[in-house]
This record gives C-alpha cells, sequence and structure tokens, in this order.
C-alpha cells in the first residue's frame, strides 16, 4: 500500500475478463476499495478478492445510482484515508469515460493518480464482430463519437465531416438515438447503402448483432430488441465481417442475417 492514498484510474475493456490488462489485473488484485461502474462485466468483478470493499456507482443512461460530482468527492475522501483506490471503469476512462474529469477532480484535490488504459469498445467490439475498423483500399481511417445527449437535444455533430465513404464511423451509446444518426448520415451525403452493424453485449457469451445498412439498422434493432451497452458501426469495413466472422458468443445464431455485399 502506498504511505499516501492513491486512485487508479482503471480500464477494465468491453467485457471479456482476458482483455484485462496484466496491470488492471495485478491492480484490483491488490485494492483495498473497488469503486466501479454498470459496464464493468461480472466477469471481471469475480476476479476482486474476498474482502474488498466494493462501491456501484454504476451509472445508466436517464439513471444515475451516483451524480459524478459524488463520484469525484468520494475518490478524494477514500483516498484521504490512504486507502489503495481503484476506480474501475468499463472500456478505456479516456473515451467516453469521463476518467478525465475525475482526473482533474483528483489533481484539485492534490490527491495522486494514475491512469490505467483499457481495450476500448470500439476495437474490441469491431473485432469479436468481424469488422476491421480500417482496410487498404477501403477505408484509410477511424471516427469514434458518442450518439448520447442530455435530455433529448439535438444531436450536436458534424455531419457534412462524418459522412465520410473513406472512414468508418463508430458510435457509443447511441441506441436511443440511431434512427436519428443514420438519418442525418443520409442527410449529409452518405450513400443510404453503407454498411451498418450494431452490437450488444460484444465480446461477452451474450454478444448479438444486427447487420444492415443506414436505411434498415435502426428497425433491425428494434425487431431483435437489442438492448444497451450497443455500440455501432457505420462503413464498407462492416460488409468484411462475413469473411472474418470468429466469434461464436451463445447467441450467435441469433444475429440477424448477413446480406450486405463489400462495396470497396
Amino acid at each position: 500500500m502506498h504511505s499516501k492514498g492513491k486512485v487508479f484510474l482503471v480500464g477494465s475493456g468491453p467485457g471479456d475478463p482476458d482483455l484485462l490488462t496484466v496491470k488492471a489485473l495485478r491492480l484490483i488484485e491488490s485494492a483495498d476499495v473497488i469503486v466501479y461502474d454498470r459496464l464493468v462485466s461480472p466477469g471481471i468483478m469475480q476476479l476482486v478478492p474476498n474482502g474488498v470493499t466494493r462501491i456501484d456507482v454504476g451509472k445508466a443512461s436517464g439513471q444515475h445510482n451516483m451524480p459524478q460530482d459524488e463520484i469525484n468527492a468520494l475518490l478524494v475522501s477514500l483516498a484521504q484515508r490512504q486507502r489503495n483506490v481503484v476506480r474501475l471503469k468499463g472500456g478505456d476512462p479516456f473515451i467516453f469515460g469521463r476518467g478525465s474529469e475525475e482526473a482533474l477532480y483528483l489533481r484539485q484535490h492534490a490527491i495522486e493518480f494514475e491512469v490505467v488504459p483499457g481495450v476500448t469498445a470500439a476495437a474490441a467490439c469491431s473485432a469479436y464482430a468481424g469488422v476491421p475498423l480500417t482496410h487498404r483500399g477501403v477505408s484509410r481511417g477511424v471516427r469514434l463519437v458518442t450518439g448520447h445527449f442530455k435530455n433529448d437535444e439535438p444531436i450536436r455533430l458534424d455531419w457534412d465531416a462524418l459522412a465520410d465513404p473513406e472512414t468508418t464511423l463508430v458510435v457509443y451509446m447511441g441506441r436511443s438515438n440511431i434512427r436519428r444518426i443514420c438519418r442525418h448520415l443520409v442527410e449529409a451525403g452518405l450513400d443510404p447503402a453503407t454498411p451498418a452493424i450494431a452490437i450488444q453485449d460484444g465480446t461477452t457469451a451474450s454478444q448479438r448483432r444486427a447487420f444492415g445498412d443506414l436505411l434498415t439498422l435502426a428497425d433491425r434493432v428494434r425487431a431483435m430488441r437489442l438492448q444497451s451497452p450497443l455500440m455501432i458501426i457505420i462503413g464498407r469495413t462492416v460488409a468484411l465481417a462475413g469473411e472474418l466472422d470468429w466469434f461464436e458468443p451463445l447467441a450467435g445464431k441469433r444475429d440477424a442475417t448477413l446480406d450486405i455485399d463489400a462495396r470497396a
């Protein structure tokens, strides 16, 4: 244990415990207290040793077990008691994980912290769905955006910039706005037939996928009753999933039929 309290902002990855980094696992096993989010999978929480204090601050859309300002204050309070604090987050702390907000608050209160990167959902869920984010001659870049906005506000994104047929677009937390997202991209000039996929519970045994394009994806997600956490990937590389699919979760046979063609 450190002589002074320290907070480790640890990314736990998208769900599969095998995707934890060696450092993340070491910190989980040596923690005095674990402060964890809703998106940290049960399989990862099973790795927490008996006797370690666990504090659930999980947040779901429209529901907050603990507001962010209270989470910030909690981390400071725990560290001031000279605890070895692991702040466990789904994915990567600095990619739509609010880890930087917590780090800034800790710095403002003179609390030592360390950031431990995690495998972000964009990289992991795409790989487990057989979708490369880049592919020579098909996609030359990747854009990561969030599709979640408070109080049903308009989605303020640069749709003209995002409607680029030579890049792959990954949308985090976009389930509730999936229809609007697809519509905005079409209105900005992206081909309506651009392949798209929605992935629920990516990298886990309950992974499910809906395939389609900008015109059909929202209806397929609704028909399959896919729920959060949901990752949306839009771009021509999605069409490679039929050839590159390798992961066979328990729910794999319930995936929507892949009926899109590669459009290089």
